[in-house]
């Protein structure tokens, strides 16, 4: 049994690291059924509303996502770009706070490169299926780890996308792909919509990717799948046969939708899931701004559950675990106090009465701890252990 004075210590640090960011913005709520016109008809309608009833605009979103799940191949369809291209550049920083401590690491980081301390890195460009009415949001970005070279010329060739976690700066994530690559695994480390290079200028923290308007939410996610869906196509041109993706909180919801669409994928790593992407909005820590949105106007709980439904991995479960070959992990954190630990043991249940092939690890941490030592390095051994046995085993499957 775990000392009360830990899990006291661990809520307390748990929490102050939720709360030392001082550039977290309550912005209104907006419906942003405009952002969805093109897909629905009933977003197009009220797209063309002005100042909306609230339970009449909730109504109507909630009919957008019931759509959105009822028609969910459409919906995460897509069509291949066309202008695949590797950048070279210096790497930076892009970061989402404003502590001294991280402004004093991106200067570094600039100076290195203008001096030559710091070399170019490999990056995958792309335009995005998806279109914003963000220039640079719909130019993706993916940092690439190509595989080393092999001694057995038949062995099939694999790679990983990585998803970080909401808000990540540009290098997050990385090392994971230097392991991957040790394995003889490929990895692109994948900018999530509206995320580092991506991010438009007006922004400090990647807030559009979350948000209190909510039509351009569920379009980012929806940008997001297809741009992974797109990286594996641009992967399979360069002769890679077997694909997976590992996601960190937000980047876990993005995987689980985009390997549900997506039979390709056959390793998926969940660095902290959930079930419903509005409740995690609604009893989040590092959310509590824009759920002040949703208070400001009458809304609750389930009225968010519902506005979100079309992007919560529990709408395609079903369509998840009829993949039976896919080897699944689900990493959760007992005191996570942004993916309340009840909705990652939910995740665990629906795999459960699906029979999915999955793996369970339990971290004695937090979200946002999870990042801090020793708790990375157990996390990160967790990963890395089960992608490498993952892969080995793909690749001894016959084709």
């Amino acid at each position: 049994m775990v000392p009360k004075w830990y899990a006291d210590w661990m809520i307390r640090w748990e929490t102050a690291l939720t709360t030392r960011d001082t550039n977290r913005i309550v912005r209104p709520l907006e419906w942003g059924f405009d952002w969805l016109s093109s897909f629905s008809e009933t977003a197009a309608h009220w797209a063309k509303v002005e100042n909306p009833n609230t339970r009449e605009a909730l109504a109507a979103m909630t009919v957008v996502n019931a759509e959105i799940v009822s028609r969910g191949q459409d919906f995460y369809g897509y069509q291949t770009p066309t202008d695949f291209r590797l950048e070279d550049r210096h790497p930076a920083l892009f970061p989402t706070n404003v502590r001294p401590e991280t402004l004093a690491q991106a200067a570094q980081l600039e100076t290195d490169a203008a001096s030559g301390k710091l070399g170019k890195a490999k990056y995958l460009r792309f335009t995005s299926p998806t279109r914003t009415r963000y220039p640079e949001n719909d130019q993706v970005n993916a940092r690439w780890y190509p595989e080393p070279p092999h001694k057995d010329s038949r062995r099939k060739k694999q790679a990983i996308i990585v998803l970080p976690q909401w808000n990540a700066d540009a290098f997050s994530h990385n090392a994971l792909c230097s392991i991957f690559n040790k394995f003889g695994i490929a990895g692109l480390r994948l900018s999530k919509p509206y995320h580092d290079i991506r991010r438009p200028a007006e922004l400090e923290r990647s807030d559009y990717a979350v948000s209190s308007n909510v039509g351009r939410t569920i379009l980012a996610a929806q940008q997001a799948v297809a741009d992974i869906r797109s990286c594996i196509d641009w992967l399979q041109t360069q002769g890679y046969e077997q694909f997976g993706v590992l996601g960190t909180s937000l980047g876990s919801c993005y995987s689980f939708l985009a390997a549900a669409f997506d039979p390709r994928i056959q390793v998926c790593a969940f660095n902290h899931a959930s079930t419903q992407f509005g409740d995690v909005i609604w009893t989040g820590q590092s959310t509590r701004h824009v759920r002040a949105a949703f208070e400001e106007n009458g809304l609750h709980q389930q009225d968010v559950r519902a506005m979100f439904e079309g992007i919560s991995p529990i709408t395609v479960m079903d369509r998840y675990a009829a993949q039976t070959t896919r080897q699944s992990l689900v990493i959760h954190a007992i005191w996570d106090l942004t993916f309340i630990r009840e909705f990652s043991l939910d995740v665990l249940k629906n795999f459960r009465d699906r029979r999915v092939d999955f793996t369970s690890r339990v971290l004695p941490c937090g979200h946002y701890t999870t990042g801090e030592s020793p708790y990375k390095y157990i996390d990160g051994w967790y990963m890395g252990s089960f992608v490498h046995k993952a892969y080995k085993r793909m690749r001894q499957q016959p084709a």
